[in-house]
Order: C-alpha cells, then structure tokens, then sequence
C-alpha cells in the first residue's frame, strides 16, 4: 500500500506535464483564438466596450429597421445589434469588426440565435470597409472616429439611409432626434439628398 501512492502521484505529474485533460473538456475554437491572439496587438480606433440590450432595442427602434433591410454595424463586437435585427425585424446583418476574436465569438452567438443564415461578420477596417446597400448603419464609436467616418457615410449611403450612434455625436452634423436610455445617449441621423461643403471634410 505505502509504494502504491507514489506511482499514482507520478502518473498525475506525467499527465500534467503532457498536457493531459482529464476532464474530458476540449477548448473551444473561441479559446484558442483568443489564447493565439493574448500575445499579439489588434490595431483598434476604440476599445471594446458592449452595449446593453435596452440600447441595442432603442437603436434599432430608432433606426426604423423593417423586415428585409441591410443593417451595418461598424465596429461590430461580439455582434449583437446586427444578431438582434435578424431575431426582431428578419433583417439582413453585416457586421464589421477588426478583431478576429470577437469576429469568431460573434459567428458563434449567430449560430446560436438561429440566424447565421442572415448575418455575416467581415474582419475589416471600417474605414476601409464597402458598407454601400446598407439601409441603415450602427456606430458605437468616439467623436474622433465619428468625425472620420462621416464624409465616408455620405460618400456611401443613400439619402434617406439612417444612422444610429451610441453616446457620440458627428461633429457639425446635427442629429433629427436624441434620446436617453438609462446613462446611454443615442443619437440619430438621415443622410440628406444634399450634403452641405462643411460636412464632407
């Protein structure tokens, strides 16, 4: 009995040092995305911060999202806004995103919610990104991103296109309406049929 507590000791040491799981459990290809990545830098605008489900509904609210329209959201995260335009109003989503963790968490949560048929996750810069048939676009950004991204919007979008942004305003571009939800400020615009000099720069 004393000799048997030594052997099984060394068959755990063994196991720990091959990397043994003896639970069974494998990672998920989100965790091992997100272990291969720990060590590099994603090129990111703004940090990643989520929005809540109160704003999210408010926003698409706002945005006048309908059945069948294309909904962009620039700066996408783990997908949530264009996910819940598919789920609510059976829109098509497109999310743009810069970082290839949250673009896989993001494709996990679609499958998940039952609409990976109707969104699509693209690992792009925003400022680089075609976002031209959308029928409306999300921005969760900051005012100097904002401030970028606008003569973009204008060269892009259709009149009559709305654009919906969580907490930050555009500059010199006056928004139709505000509104509050809880500590979030929501602003919302429609893109003219004329876009005054002051706006495209």
């Amino acid at each position: 009995m004393s000799r048997s507590r030594p052997i099984v000791l060394g068959i755990s040491v063994l196991l720990l040092v091959l990397g043994a799981d003896c639970s069974g459990d494998r990672a998920s290809p989100l965790d091992d995305l997100a272990a291969r990545s720990a060590d590099s830098t994603v090129e990111r605008d703004v940090p990643y911060v989520t929005t809540s489900d109160s704003v999210v509904t408010r926003m698409l609210e706002m945005a006048e999202v309908a059945p069948g329209d294309v909904v962009y959201d620039l700066g996408s995260g783990d997908g949530r806004i264009v996910i819940t335009a598919a789920q609510r109003y059976r829109a098509r989503g497109v999310g743009i995103e810069i970082d290839p963790v949250r673009i896989l968490e993001a494709r996990e949560k679609a499958q998940a919610a039952g609409v990976a048929d109707r969104v699509t996750f693209r690992k792009k810069d925003l400022f680089e990104a075609d976002f031209s048939d959308a029928d409306v676009v999300t921005i969760y950004l900051l005012p100097s991103v904002n401030k970028k991204l606008r003569p973009l919007l204008f060269e892009q979008l259709d009149p009559g296109t709305h654009v919906v942004s969580h907490n930050f305003e555009m500059g010199g571009w006056a928004p139709d309406s505000t509104e509050t939800v809880g500590p979030s400020t929501l602003y919302r615009w429609t893109i003219p049929e004329t876009v005054p000099d002051s706006l495209t720069r």
